[in-house]
């Protein structure tokens, strides 16, 4: 028999304003330490030198990363002209230099061929997996590899900024998948000069937002006393993008151990729900006419 986690007993979110030097990972040990979580992960990786959301999901929060990872995102980018590098990020070995440099309007006009639904080659120093390993791991070892393209809907890509003329700040909103890198690659590309990516900040992923992170700080400060606990934000903030429905007394007996359970309200037949009970998450779920089929129980 398996050793006993050690650690609360605490279910939620605590966004975090990452810091610039540390791995996604990290972020999420230093909470899991900071609030004495049994169970934490995140919902979605961002570079080392990257800044901004990372949603650090705690308990039985980490049954709804799916749902975080899969929804909308906002990035605000730098990309620096005349220089193409390995890891398409400043941290990389420039490998391409060209002294031409766009002028707004060919910025502008460029950045149209990125929206809608494309197709996006991820970077060789990514954690796609090229059969078994990662490709980040293939790159260092200087093996020759393809990665295929793959679909992204990208919402939008506008300049915001233009400091001079080796540099433009960009905005982002995207779906799943979305490598900033890869646009900075891409667009350095289509405007005949390269490109890469210079500084990198995340300002919300689904429903959190970079307003309501925590910084590094405050974790630190807050470490292990109760009044870290204020941070703290609901469960059901990760379900957002489903309808809920609220189960009655027998559906929420029957919900509850992972059988077909009745409920109130309505959604569309076959649409994936989540389900309350006295106001406290219960299952996601898929409706089937009065009744939702649980394909993930909350024990809360």
């Amino acid at each position: 028999m398996g050793r006993k986690r050690k650690g609360r007993d605490i279910s939620g979110w605590l966004v975090v304003d990452k810091p610039a030097g540390v791995t996604s990972t990290a972020v999420v040990g230093k909470v899991r330490w900071a609030l004495e979580a049994r169970k934490a992960g995140h919902a979605g990786t961002l570079d080392p030198e990257a800044t901004g959301v990372l949603a650090v999901a705690l308990g039985e929060a980490t049954k709804t990363v799916p749902f975080i990872t899969d929804a909308m995102k906002s990035y605000v980018f730098t990309v620096t002209f005349g220089a193409a590098t390995n890891t398409d990020d400043a941290e990389g070995e420039v490998i391409a230099t060209s002294d031409a440099r766009p002028t707004d309007d060919e910025i502008t006009a460029a950045l149209k061929a990125f929206e809608g639904d494309i197709m996006q080659v991820p970077p060789k120093f990514s954690a796609v997996k090229i059969d078994g390993e990662r490709a980040y791991k293939l790159a260092r070892d200087e093996e020759e590899f393809e990665i295929a393209a793959r679909p992204l809907f990208l919402e939008s890509l506008v300049l915001l900024d233009r400091p001079d003329a080796d540099h433009a700040v960009l905005e982002m909103v995207c779906g799943k998948g979305g490598y900033v890198r890869a646009i900075a690659r891409d667009l350095g590309q289509a405007l005949g000069c390269y490109g890469h990516v210079k500084q990198l900040r995340r300002v919300w992923s689904g429903p959190f937002d970079v307003d309501e992170a925590v910084s590094f700080s405050v974790i630190e400060e807050l470490a292990r006393t109760a009044d870290l606990d204020q941070y703290l934000l609901p469960l059901e903030l990760g379900l957002s993008d489903l309808d809920e429905l609220r189960a009655t007394d027998l559906g929420f007996a029957r919900l509850k151990n992972g059988n077909p359970g009745q409920v109130l309200g309505h959604a569309e037949y076959g649409d994936e729900v989540w389900v309350s009970y006295n106001g406290t998450p219960v299952a996601v779920g898929i409706y089937r006419g009065g009744e939702v089929h649980p394909n993930r129980v909350f024990n809360l």
